[in-house]
């Protein structure tokens, strides 16, 4: 069995961690955001931890603030990637929201991607990361409707994905 990684990109709530969670139950999983270091340097100046809309603008322009200046998300990604390489992770999920990031990781590590869709969630358009969520053209869409549906999705997904 070789190691997959995926790029799981969704509007916010639409489920994309509780998939993952769903994913942990068939098969070792290894978790990570490109987000996460800008939400420690987000910590630092003040942030609390919200997700109102004004949280989310501010997280997603100081992603792009630290992606112009030093790459930081990207560079992240690649610690994470090898540390992914250097594990028993079987799967590793990447979440990313931004197009052009998501291809790169795609071209450079021939991930495949995967879109969480929640209809009853509208799409968040604040900020332009959550704003193109839905503008890629992914190789795997899943609908969540019902948390039991999703966890049979899950399933389905990771037997798919690791044959």
């Amino acid at each position: 069995m070789s190691k997959k990684i995926i790029v799981i990109n969704g509007t916010g709530g639409s489920g994309k961690d509780t998939f993952v969670t769903y994913c942990s139950k068939y098969c070792t999983v290894f978790n990570f955001s490109s987000i996460d270091k800008i939400k420690q340097i987000a910590k630092l100046m003040g942030w609390d931890g919200g997700k109102t809309e004004k949280d989310r603008k501010f997280l997603s322009d100081l992603k792009a603030l630290a992606t112009n200046y030093n790459d930081l998300p990207y560079n992240s990604i690649l610690k994470a990637i090898s540390e992914f390489y250097n594990n028993n992770s079987d799967i590793m999920f990447i979440h990313i929201r931004e197009p052009k990031e998501i291809k790169r990781i795609v071209l450079e590590f021939n991930a495949e991607t995967l879109l969480i869709k929640r209809n009853n969630y509208e799409l968040i358009k604040s900020n332009l990361s959550d704003k193109n969520v839905e503008n890629y053209d992914y190789d795997y869409i899943i609908e969540n409707d019902t948390l039991e549906k999703l966890e049979e999705s899950a399933k389905v997904f990771v037997k798919k994905i690791l044959k």
